[in-house]
């Protein structure tokens, strides 16, 4: 044998022996969490010997080193889970390690009966992108609407008027099991159950894969699935008791309600149906003062009376899911709701005057009257999607997404000025409404590979297409023959279409204790509104398009002592919607009209985050994110004087803002029984510009908490007490004051956990504190002020109580592993 031959032999010998590694993802198919502890065996497919065998981290990954060229297949296994078989698995050399992707587990059909390992979920999982909150921890919201659960994360609040913020910012999109909600999002939160969710994702700073609306960031909405193989069926009832401060309103107000959900899997098919029907009612008052200054003189119509809502929902959702093989998922979902909310103000005006000249001048008039105010809004909607997922061979994967929604939108209101106490007399009575009717699609398709064994690299393009209408109408009565006429200035029709192109590539990876993301979205926008007014005097359209990129990037860094660094960047885009444009004045109170600026341009965000969490034994933890994000373009709501006794509120670009802010949320655990949630966001809030010639300079210091403290008295009771505080924050004319709301929510279970009773004691005020009351005020020097607080129910009783049909009951308690709901 020569030496070139010995040499080549030897070569052939070590590369036979040279070692690769296999490398992949374990994650709950029901909800795309990792497993921890989940086993990874790997065996020779020739002859089905075991080659070798791992257990996954706390991130679901597994890697199994030394591992000889050949053709294996892999077993991925978790207690509870069906095991799944990856085959074909083919290791070449060790300059190429073979990563077989994301393996999805389906909970388990052959699973013991009576095996439970018991362990606590967090409120709070901290990730790259995102904080995932478990919505059974939020008791309070048992019954209520995704408003009630929402309003106790963090980075949320809900002021006196219902208006949710994240972050201080209005400007927030919705998700709804991933797919993105055209209409409006706080629409959909107060129409969707709490009872319906499983877990709500909030991402502040979203990567460049994800649609760009919104400028403080994303809340997507996960509903609930089932657990297991066979039926599961749960109902809730609700019920009110009587409220004990009437506030002397019209109506005895009610609150009750039923939702049920089905869900069964059998095999490759999971079929979840669902309905819902609430009444939510809400008494209150209004105390108001208002004054103009037009030449001189000073007009003054300070007001008190009811402010009360009836309101009611009901909705029915329909999901189903095929997986005939495990390349393959196809998905169809409905979700339809009808909502009427009737807000009434019945206001006496009880000292209208007049004083010229305005400084230390005498009364002109003196004048009372009462206003019945009425306003009605119906919103009707419906959503639609078909989803199809493909992974192929070498682990990437093609997704595609459909989504259409129809959504509509009415009045009416009416205004009737009427004597007081002589309600008989008639001075002026109105009537406006409108329909509005909303028609959406948008098409996405994503595609996924890892070309490098560190990560890897989506790609994307997304179609939106938002085709809204509005027909508004408004009469004034002809007191002299008793006919409602047409008000052709505050009457029109309006036609907003805008057209969204965009696409996007993003990078992911992974390596050692760095996770790490950078993309970039290119967009393209058409927006044409078209306005005529009734008479067919107007008719222009209005034009607005835009190409813009929209880059974004994260970094977090894992330390040994469960602490987490990670910084984020992401450009936002706050589009306008048709309500802000419509420039014909809508009657919202007697004194009060509203209209848009068909000119208003879109508000462009850029987002800055870094934060630190960190895990300690015992299921404590913290978390801290310091952010940054800087507003063009503002959209904000003003006011002029349309009169002497009538303000218009107009909205319109003011100029820019800055939030410069902490975030800060922590889980304690004093004792075995008694567990604390605690957040807070602490920020300062500038606004600068010009409006109508005035310079808007605005600065102030503005925070919110939100406190969770629950106490068990045993495995079946238990007690949580809820703090929600917004303290005062400004605005371009003016500012709002505190609101809070405290709350106390009783639960126990019966009948081996099927029966839970919940008893809630929400906006405790007991008559000695200032529990949800708001006042809002906005002054220019000169020509206006005005002050209005918001008063409303306190010391509501409500009765929840749910019951859970599942066959599989004992079956399913594997959910309840320390293991399986770890990362959930």
């Amino acid at each position: 044998m020569n030496l070139r031959t010995s040499f080549l032999l030897s070569l052939l010998f070590v590369s036979a022996l040279t070692f690769s590694q296999v490398t992949g993802t374990i994650t709950d198919g029901t909800n795309d969490y990792p497993l921890e502890y989940a086993t990874a065996a790997l065996y020779f497919q020739e002859n089905g010997e075991l080659a070798s065998g791992v257990i996954s981290d706390i991130e679901g990954v597994f890697t199994i080193p030394d591992v000889k060229k050949g053709t294996y297949y892999l077993e991925a296994s978790f207690i509870g889970f069906q095991t799944k078989i990856i085959r074909d698995i083919n290791v070449h050399n060790r300059n190429t390690p073979v990563d077989v992707g994301t393996i999805e587990l389906s909970i388990g059909e052959n699973q013991l009966s009576e095996v439970v390992v018991k362990g606590e979920r967090a409120t709070v999982i901290n990730k790259i992108d995102r904080q995932v909150f478990d919505a059974q921890k939020f008791q309070n919201s048992q019954g209520g609407s995704a408003t009630d659960m929402v309003r106790n994360i963090p980075s949320v609040s809900v002021d006196g008027q219902g208006e949710i913020s994240v972050r201080g910012s209005t400007g927030f999109v919705v998700l709804l099991n991933g797919n993105p909600v055209q209409g409006n999002a706080s629409t959909l939160l107060n129409q969707l159950p709490a009872n319906a969710i499983d877990r709500v994702e909030v991402i502040t700073a979203p990567s460049a894969k994800y649609d760009p609306e919104g400028k403080s960031g994303i809340l997507n909405i996960i509903t609930k699935k089932g657990a297991a193989d066979g039926a599961f069926t749960q109902i809730n009832v609700r019920g009110g008791f009587p409220s004990i401060e009437p506030y002397d309103n019209d109506k005895t107000h009610q609150r009750y309600g039923i939702d049920a959900t089905y869900n069964i899997i059998k095999g490759d098919w999971n079929i979840s149906l669902g309905g819902n029907y609430q009444r939510n009612d809400l008494g209150g008052r209004r105390e108001g003062d208002i004054f103009t200054i037009i030449n001189d003189t000073l007009t003054q119509f300070p007001s008190d009376g009811e402010r009360s809502f009836d309101e009611v929902n009901y909705s029915g959702r329909f999901t189903v899911d095929f997986t005939p093989d495990t390349l393959n998922t196809y998905s169809l979902g409905f979700y339809a709701g009808k909502r009427q909310k009737d807000r009434l103000a019945d206001i006496v005006y009880f000292d209208n005057h007049a004083i010229t000249p305005a400084e230390d001048g005498e009364r002109v008039y003196t004048f009372q009257y009462f206003n019945h105010n009425l306003r009605t809004r119906r919103s009707d909607f419906v959503l639609g999607s078909f989803d199809y997922a493909h992974v192929f061979k070498n682990s990437s994967k093609l997704s595609t997404s459909l989504l259409y929604e129809y959504t509509l939108l009415g009045g009416p209101t009416e205004s009737d000025n009427l004597g007081f106490p002589d309600n008989a007399i008639i001075y002026q009575k109105e009537y406006n409404t409108n329909d509005n009717p909303l028609n959406g699609i948008r098409f996405q398709l994503d595609y996924t590979w890892k070309p490098f064994s560190f990560g890897q690299l989506e790609t994307g393009y997304q179609y939106r297409n938002l085709n809204h209408q509005g027909d508004f109408v408004y009469e004034r009565r002809n007191n002299a023959t008793g006919e409602f006429e047409l008000v052709p200035e505050f009457s029109s029709e309006v036609d907003l279409v805008r057209d969204l192109h965009s696409a996007y590539a993003q990078f992911t990876a992974k390596k050692d204790k760095w996770e790490y993301a950078a993309g970039l979205r290119i967009e393209g926008m058409d927006r044409n509104f078209d306005l005529q007014d009734k008479l067919g005097e107007i008719d222009t359209t209005y034009t607005y398009n835009y190409i813009k990129p929209f880059p974004s990037a994260s970094v977090q860094y894992s330390f040994e002592n469960n602490t987490k660094l990670k910084a984020a960047y992401s450009k936002r885009v706050e589009r306008t919607t048709t309500f802000k444009m419509n420039p014909f004045p809508e009657r919202e109170h007697s004194e009060t009209l509203e209209q848009g600026d068909p000119t208003l341009r879109p508000e462009f965000i850029d987002l800055f985050e870094m934060g630190v969490s960190k895990n300690f034994d015992g299921g404590n933890s913290v978390y801290a994110t310091a952010y940054y994000r800087n507003v063009k373009n503002l959209v904000n709501r003003v006011n002029t004087i349309y009169n002497d006794t009538i303000l218009n509120r107009i909205y319109s670009n003011v100029g820019d803002s800055r939030s410069l802010g902490l975030e800060f949320g922590t889980q304690l655990k004093p004792t075995k029984n008694w567990s604390n949630f605690i957040g807070a966001n602490f920020y300062n809030y500038t606004i600068e510009g010009v409006y109508e010639g005035r310079s808007v300079d605005s600065d102030a210091f503005v925070y919110s908490i939100n406190a969770i403290s629950t106490f068990d008295f045993s495995e079946t009771a238990s007690a949580q007490f809820t703090f929600n505080y917004v303290s005062a924050q400004n605005t371009a004319q003016g500012e709002d004051s505190r609101f809070y709301s405290p709350n106390l929510t009783l639960r126990k279970t019966f009948c081996d956990d099927r029966l839970v009773a919940i008893l809630q004691w929400q906006n405790i005020d007991m008559g000695i504190l200032d529990t949800n009351e708001q006042r809002i005020t906005t002054f220019r020097e000169g020509e206006f002020f005005t002050t209005t607080n918001y008063v409303y129910e306190v010391d509501m009783i409500i009765l929840n109580l749910s019951y859970t049909f599942n066959k599989n009951k004992d079956k399913s308690k594997f959910i309840d592993s320390e293991f399986g709901k770890r990362e959930f």
